[in-house]
């Protein structure tokens, strides 16, 4: 049954410039019907997923109509040249159309016992409704008549007559259907006619003649009455549907390539529309949205399979048990075509345990016979993908790693955030970059500090900025969800929201907001702070006002799946966690350590950001070192509850690493205020910020370079860490052994400054606590030197993490924070296959870790590697460090479970092209 969508009238874009293909004199075309098949399941690259399924069901004795597929080579030949086919195909294609013939007692284009068929596409990778579909092809002029006679059934042959030239006008001509609509809606305006089944066959032969006279004009030329020419038409509809936009942006979306091309299948016309005894329909041999077991779908009696996704009529349900559990009051299939649906349902549980899935069955019912039309893997939500197979697995119809191999990891996004009701009303008012997974409403507000006072009031709010900074941490953690007009996925915005498991879209560059006037501005409707917005940061849409959501729930099929999981994988799964809020869900989500715990995120708490900025203005080493001593304390209490949360279990502690300019007030206002609750004048402080600013921070006093020009805070930190872990230590009773990370080296000269300073800080914390500490030094690979150089670094460095996020930045050469704006333009025109902030670039950035990898265990055999960056929650990139050889990935506490997936499957076999 024919899935299409809405289609608008769309100029085709031309391929990329392919090689010529040679015609060779290879087989073109393979038939299938029968009880016997040329083809089978697995030649899905050749005769793609539907041409492959149908001569599988073939095969197997199914009640397929008969029929035939032109490869996906013909596809690649006809772009290749010119929009050109094979010397040999016409005459197979003949030959087959003859079998066909024979099979079904009927001559295609006969003026008595015609032959009609149907064209549909078929590419290697389910395409629902994206490409077209041809119905009832082979009618004309005299051939209608003969279809009526035959049946004894004129309204059925002229309905099937204007439903062709309907759907032949629109798909191979270019006149688009809402010309036939008109036509018809005006018919039933004149005759008092409510559904298109009050017409009559004069009714319809009516209609046909305007539709004929309605292309002529349109096209120029009148209706094709040659079935031979409308089947060539057709063919090359298909093939052309191939490159319409709908298709493009399918493929884009899902990672499908453009030489893959599509398969053309062309079968014997059966039909649904003969009267009460004949249907079609869809069904599922499982939910797709839940994976309950049980027959899922529904049908139309009369019908054809437009009528089904048309929505003109309401469709019935197919099990006597769900029309029940609808409320249906229309009968059922198994009620009204008894001896079909008991069919349907041999037919189903046949095929599912064949291919050992859940299946997306479409079939006719003629007079009372059942069809098969199409079987494939039926599409599913992640809550259906995760009970179908671990049900499947249980059912021993597959094993665990199997199971484990069936869930896309991405997918598991969906359980882990609430998100949009399917059935809510989406009134889209900009869309951005879907920055961080899950759904939020709120108010709108436009400072941290009035999304702190609103949370503290019990109010739900939305933060909207034009970009966020490290300032804006509590505004952030008190909001719904973020909102920004500036920014890519690994902005800040983004990284700080999916490690706090919050919904957020960055990059929105369609949105004005006005700060100072409260306003914020989209598509010509300006919202007022206080109203309310809605965010998807799944998709990156923003929507007007308050939207109904659906809370995540994790199901008991989760914890067994992640559990087989678990058992194959050999990459580990840490987590980034700055806070012990974010520690807990590392390990709720099943986290094996702290992979990155970014000190600086500890700063900007209302009661430290003052002693910090005493430190920062600080002009001589003695005050620093007493503005530090007032941060001691509270860093050391923090790192005591992050020992202690992870019970033992690895914990890595990045020193200080952005400009100290993001710790210091911005504009007249805020530095005023500062400057009153601080003693200190104004202009001081003023001076201070500008001495310190840069006209590029990212690549200039931080990271190392800090520790080096101030090593007092370096020794503050490791003080901090030491001590907790000498606390946490006895407290728990288990060994805490910190893995101190030193960021942003360049040399090993840096290095090792640096870690002279945190080994004699645990020497005196040693002596001081009259305790032997264990612990580890190493530091962030993240940028190229240091990658080339990782030999040399590894001589001191006891440990290696590749700061992805600053490596690829640093590689490419391009802004993380500015990205937005072009990378776009490159993946879509497919300079770059992938944005990669947000999947590894593997044959540039990748070959700099894989370097640092060989270099870095040359010289110290057991070095520990892993990733921090938010690349270690991406799959593609997952299976990657798994193909690298690294120890663990470390990512966004939300994001565990979806490494710990990807990374089970990479340790199967699935590999990080497949992935990408």
């Amino acid at each position: 049954m024919a899935r299409k969508t809405a289609k608008t009238k769309v100029k085709r874009r031309k391929p990329a410039k392919a090689a010529k293909v040679s015609a060779g004199t290879g087989q073109w075309v393979y038939s299938f019907g029968d009880g016997k098949a040329q083809g089978r399941s697995g030649m899905k690259d050749l005769l793609g997923g539907k041409g492959a399924n149908l001569a599988e069901m073939a095969n197997l004795g199914l009640p397929v109509p008969p029929g035939f597929t032109i490869t996906t080579a013909v596809c690649a030949y006809y772009y290749a040249n010119e929009k050109t086919y094979p010397a040999a195909l016409k005459a197979q294609v003949e030959k087959a159309l003859a079998q066909v013939g024979k099979i079904t007692g009927k001559v295609f284009g006969d003026a008595k016992n015609p032959l009609l068929v149907s064209v549909r596409s078929g590419a290697r990778a389910s395409m629902p409704g994206m490409m077209d579909t041809v119905l009832n092809l082979g009618l004309n002029d005299k051939t209608v008549e003969a279809l009526a006679a035959k049946s004894g059934d004129k309204r059925f042959a002229y309905d099937s007559y204007r439903r062709f030239i309907t759907m032949y006008s629109d798909v191979v001509l270019g006149v688009e259907h809402h010309h036939f609509e008109d036509l018809l809606d005006r018919h039933k305006d004149r005759n008092n006619y409510t559904l298109d089944t009050d017409l009559t066959a004069d009714d319809w032969a009516q209609l046909i003649v305007q539709y004929k006279q309605r292309v002529e004009e349109e096209h120029g030329k009148p209706f094709p009455q040659d079935p031979h020419d409308q089947l060539w038409g057709a063919i090359g509809a298909v093939f052309g549907s191939w490159m319409n936009q709908r298709a493009i942006t399918y493929r884009r979306l899902h990672n499908i390539p453009e030489s893959w091309g599509t398969a053309v299948n062309v079968q014997a016309m059966v039909f649904g529309n003969m009267g009460e005894s004949s249907a079609t329909g869809v069904a599922f041999t499982r939910n797709p949205s839940t994976g309950e077991k049980k027959l899922y779908g529904e049908f139309l009696i009369n019908a054809q399979g437009e009528d089904v996704v048309a929505g003109i009529r309401t469709p019935q349900e197919i099990s006597e048990q769900a029309r029940i559990e609808a409320g249906s009051e229309k009968p059922s299939m198994e009620k009204c075509l008894p001896k079909a649906f008991a069919e349907l349902r041999r037919i189903y549980n046949l095929l599912e345990r064949h291919y050992r899935d859940m299946q997306d069955l479409e079939f006719t019912v003629e007079q009372g016979k059942l069809w098969m039309l199409q079987t494939r893997s039926g599409k599913r939500t992640a809550k259906a993908a995760l009970r179908i197979a671990v049900e499947l697995a249980n059912e021993k119809l597959i094993d665990k790693k199997e199971a484990v191999l069936r869930v896309d990891p991405a997918s598991l996004d969906q359980l882990l955030h609430p998100t949009i009701s399917p059935m809510a009303h989406r009134t889209v008012i900009a869309t951005g970059l879907p920055a961080s997974p899950g759904a939020a409403t709120g108010e709108i507000v436009f400072t941290a500090d009035e999304a702190a006072q609103l949370k503290a009031d019990g109010r739900k709010v939305i933060l909207v900025r034009v970009e966020t900074s490290p300032e804006d941490i509590h505004g952030m953690h008190a909001a719904e969800g973020i909102l920004t007009t500036r920014g890519g996925m690994t902005s800040h915005a983004a990284v700080v929201a999916r490690g706090m498991g919050k919904p957020c879209v960055s990059g929105a560059g369609a949105l004005r907001v006005d700060i100072h006037g409260g306003t914020l501005t989209a598509g010509g409707k300006t919202f007022k702070k206080g109203e309310h917005i809605t965010i998807d940061g799944s998709t990156g849409q923003v929507l007007a006002g308050k939207v109904e959501m659906v809370e995540p729930q994790l199901s008991g099929e989760f914890a067994t799946l992640i559990g087989w999981a678990d058992s194959v994988r050999r990459l580990g799964v840490r987590a980034n966690a700055d806070t012990p809020n974010d520690a807990r869900a590392a390990v709720r989500f099943g986290a094996e350590g702290i992979g990155l715990c970014r000190t600086e995120h500890m700063f900007f708490e209302a009661e430290r950001i003052q002693a910090v900025r005493e430190m920062i203005l600080a002009d001589e080493e003695e005050r620093r070192r007493a503005a530090l001593a007032k941060l001691l304390p509270m860093q050391r209490a923090d790192f005591v509850e992050l020992f202690e949360i992870m019970a033992g279990k690895p914990v890595t502690i990045r020193l200080l690493d952005p400009p100290l300019h993001e710790f210091l007030p911005h504009g007249e206002a805020e530095i005023a205020e500062v400057a009153q609750a601080m003693g200190v004048d104004a202009k001081r402080l003023t001076e201070r910020a500008a001495d310190l600013s840069e006209f590029n921070p990212m690549l200039g006093f931080r990271g190392c370079r800090i520790a080096i020009a101030y090593p007092e805070i370096a020794e503050m930190q490791a003080r901090a860490i030491f001590e907790a872990a000498a606390e946490a230590g006895a407290k728990t009773g288990k060994p805490v052994v910190p893995e101190v990370m030193v960021p942003l080296i360049a040399t090993r000269a840096e290095f090792d400054v640096i870690k002279a300073r945190i080994d004699a800080m645990a020497q005196a914390v040693e002596q001081e606590k009259g305790a032997k500490l264990d612990y580890q030094v190493g530091t962030m690979i993240e940028l190229p030197r240091a990658a080339l150089l990782a030999g040399e670094i590894a001589e001191t460095a006891e440990f290696f993490s590749f700061g992805t996020n600053d490596l690829t930045q640093t590689t490419y050469g391009i802004s993380r924070d500015d990205a937005a704006r072009f990378l776009s333009i490159y993946t879509a025109r497919g300079i770059l296959p992938a944005d990669p902030f947000v999947s590894i670039d593997q044959v540039g950035v990748g070959e700099l870790m894989k370097i640092g990898v060989e270099r870095g265990r040359k010289a110290r055999k057991k070095l520990k590697v892993g990733i921090c960056g938010e690349h270690g929650g991406d799959p593609a990139s997952v299976a990657f460090c798994h193909e690298a050889k690294l120890d663990y990935v470390s990512c966004s506490p939300f994001r565990v479970p979806i490494a710990r997936l990807a990374a089970a499957q990479a340790a199967l076999g699935k590999s990080a092209a497949s992935q990408a």
